[in-house]
Formats: structure tokens, C-alpha cells, sequence
């Protein structure tokens, strides 16, 4: 199919955000299990546009779809009061909770000295438990993040939340970012992707 999508990722990371988009929005689209073919960090995702242009980076993915394809209405408009609020955390949740990740999962990556990995491992699991409280603070679900509609936030917040310890995000650090997690997974357009791209584990 010449005018579909093909997403480079992998199951459990950050393209299944992409795909829960791309699912939401009705929009055809493949998946490649190798993100290094299309991304220079080789890292997951990586976007090629029907037209054949190259797209990186979860959040700038996930803006521009909804942007691109307006009707699916899965973002506030540009000239929205949540607008700004959508961009913010949008960003947020990219630099300040996901790009810690990449350290965290193999300290390794930057540093040599075991004892030193596993202080770092702590310290960022801690950053990121702090991040999730302040994004708490500062929403108010009614139902989804930015009001009635679910948007793309949404769907970013609930594949990045799936790396934290599931059960002290909704119960402790973010019991209301928690609700709305629940509520996207619960929501029957995206059952079979979530069984298939992310399956759920309770711990």
C-alpha cells in the first residue's frame, strides 16, 4: 500500500504510542521490528511518511500527527486554551520522564564502575517518581488529562508510565495519572494493540 505508514520500533517502546495514534486515527500502516534502519540513534521510533520523509522522536511524532489529521481530533487545535498546556506536557513528559530512560535502563551507557550504576539507577528512578508527582499536581482528569477527549498526551503518558513501577504510580505518586491510564487501556479500540505491542504487567 503506497500511501501507508510504516513505523520502525519495537514492542514495549515508545513507537507504541505512535501506533496507538496511528490506530486511533484510522490510518494505515506497517510496523519494522528494526529501528536502527530508519533512525540514526537507532532507537524506537522512527515515522516514514507516505511521501517517503523520515520522522524521530515520540513527541514530535505524536504533534504533528494530530495536526496533520485534524478530524481525528486526538489534540487540542493550535488555537485552543488547552493548547499550551498540551505542548507543555507533551514536552514534559519527552525530556523530563522518557530521555532519563535511556541512562537508567544500562548506566553503562555512561558509566564503568558497577557500584556507581546501580546509585545512578536509584537516583534516576527517584527523578522520575518526581517528575510523575509534578505532572500530578498540576492536572486535574476530567476524565483524560486535558479534559473530555483523549488525545495523544494520553496515549504518550500511558506507554511511558508502563517503564515505572506500576503499582507505586497509581497508588502513591500519581493515583490520578493513574485513572487516566487505566482508562486508555480500558478503551476498546486499542485493546488488541496493547495485547499484542505492550502487554500489561501489574508490577
Amino acid at each position: 500500500m503506497a500511501n501507508r505508514f510504516v513505523v520502525h520500533g519495537q514492542r514495549g517502546s515508545g513507537s507504541v504510542a505512535v501506533e496507538a495514534a496511528l490506530t486511533l486515527l484510522g490510518l494505515p500502516y506497517a510496523v519494522e521490528e528494526d529501528p536502527s534502519k530508519a533512525n540514526p540513534l537507532a532507537q524506537a521510533p522512527a515515522l516514514i511518511l507516505p511521501g517517503g520523509e523520515t520522522m524521530t522522536e515520540s513527541a514530535a511524532i505524536l504533534i504533528w500527527l494530530a495536526d496533520a489529521y485534524p478530524a481525528g481530533a486526538v489534540a487540542p487545535p493550535p488555537a485552543s486554551a488547552r493548547r499550551p498546556a498540551f505542548l507543555r506536557w507533551m514536552a514534559f513528559v519527552s525530556s523530563a520522564i522518557y530521555a532519563l530512560y535511556w541512562v537508567k535502563d544500562d548506566p553503562s551507557r555512561l558509566l564503568a564502575d558497577e557500584a556507581a550504576q546501580g546509585e545512578i539507577r536509584a537516583r534516576l528512578a527517584e527523578r522520575i517518581a518526581h517528575c510523575w508527582s509534578v505532572m500530578e499536581a498540576a492536572l486535574t482528569p476530567a476524565p483524560f488529562l486535558l479534559g473530555e477527549s483523549m488525545s495523544v498526551l494520553d496515549l504518550y503518558v500511558t506507554v511511558v508510565s508502563r517503564w515505572t513501577p506500576r503499582k507505586a504510580l497509581h497508588e502513591s505518586v500519581a493515583p490520578r495519572i493513574g485513572g487516566v491510564v487505566r482508562r486508555v487501556e480500558a478503551d476498546p479500540r486499542l485493546a488488541a494493540l496493547w495485547a499484542e505491542r505492550f502487554p500489561l504487567r501489574e508490577s
